[in-house]
């Protein structure tokens, strides 16, 4: 059911949201494991995981007013999809980059968010000038 005009973003924030929960839980299921309740305790594991959790917060919600303002304010839908998948994979691929330590897979993470990022920030710019 199509409710508004902002269903793709809504789409993505959910399913983002449910990767940021995973992401909370692997530092909760983390902390408990190594007894450790505030900080990393210098655990290079736990390190990794509070920055892939901090890091997501960092750049997502972000990304997603972005979003949600391109596809409020008419971007066609397979340009919102396009963006939301390059968002949603980029943070998959960085959040299980930090957790395994893969520096590749880090990497093309962070260009997928950046880019999704600076496209939409010019597609913003573009519509109010044009």
């Amino acid at each position: 059911i199509k409710i508004g005009k902002t269903v793709i973003v809504s789409t993505f924030a959910a399913i983002l949201a449910i990767l940021y929960i995973q992401l909370s839980f692997r530092v909760i299921k983390l902390r408990k494991a190594k007894r450790i309740s505030l900080g990393d305790g210098g655990d290079a594991s736990l390190q990794a995981a509070i920055r892939a959790h901090a890091n997501f917060i960092e750049y997502v919600p972000f990304s997603l007013i972005m979003l949600f303002l391109l596809e409020y304010q008419g971007l066609p839908s397979h340009y919102c999809y396009i963006l939301g998948a390059m968002l949603l994979a980029g943070r998959f691929c960085h959040s299980y980059a930090l957790a395994d330590n893969l520096m590749k897979l880090r990497v093309l993470g962070m260009m997928l968010t950046f880019l999704t990022m600076f496209i939409s920030a010019v597609m913003l710019l573009v519509t109010q000038v044009f």
